[in-house]
């Protein structure tokens, strides 16, 4: 099949990771490539490298001979991704407090801003995005490949889960939260910027209902529309 929408991979991965993130495609559900490569008006093959993208992140589970899955978290998974996560974070908090530039504050802010702009637009895509976005960019500036790989890793295995155990239907990070941090790196104070840091993941994991998964949707196209 040729391709005639001229839709990307990445473009279809964003569109399955928000589908996810905001409550729309349900944990086990099969990604049927036939089906997807109809919805986005794509070849197959495309939708082959899509998938191996989220299996990639952890999103997808592709099982030989049958097809595709969204992963399915359980909650001990999910208890041990933000355990790793303010192990991992924390380090980084320490590094960007010993190493950081006038630049990369100005980048740090610049963020929070536009966190804030989506959260009083009441922009669920962006707000998700810009969400994760924050700790990745604090794994980027602290320049370590280590660090950042680990990182990607963790915050889109957090976003299938946040997606699914949260009890509230509003994703919010915090970007107030997130500027508290900012300033204590600013500040060079490891400590402070430790603690808040320790604070906000599990200011973010306690609005999570860990007692049961609930039933999300399972049609493909209504939720990939």
């Amino acid at each position: 099949m040729a391709e005639t929408s001229g839709v990307s991979t990445q473009q279809i991965v964003e569109k399955v990771w928000l589908s996810i993130a905001e409550r729309r495609l349900r944990p086990g559900v099969q990604l049927k490539e036939g089906q997807m490569a109809e919805i986005f008006d794509v070849s197959r093959a495309r939708i082959r490298q899509a998938l191996t993208v989220l299996e990639r992140d952890g999103l997808v589970t592709i099982i030989p001979n049958r097809g595709a899955f969204v992963c399915q978290p359980s909650v001990d998974e999910a208890r041990d991704v933000f355990f790793v996560r303010r192990t991992v974070e924390h380090r980084i908090v320490e590094r960007l407090c010993k190493f950081n530039s006038k630049a990369d504050l100005k980048r740090l802010r610049e963020h929070v801003a536009r966190e804030r702009v989506a959260n009083a637009n009441d922009e669920t895509t962006d707000i998700i995005k810009l969400s994760g976005g924050f700790h990745l960019l604090l794994a980027e500036i602290a320049a370590s490949d280590f660090l950042f790989g680990t990182m990607r890793d963790l915050i889109a295995r957090s976003s299938l889960i946040t997606a699914v155990y949260r009890n509230t239907a509003r994703f919010n990070c915090g970007p107030d939260e997130h500027a508290e941090i900012v300033e204590a790196i600013a500040d060079g104070d490891a400590t402070t910027a430790s603690r808040l840091m320790e604070h906000h993941l599990k200011h973010v994991e306690a609005e999570l209902d860990l007692t049961e998964m609930p039933d999300l949707s399972h049609d493909l196209r209504a939720a990939l529309a």
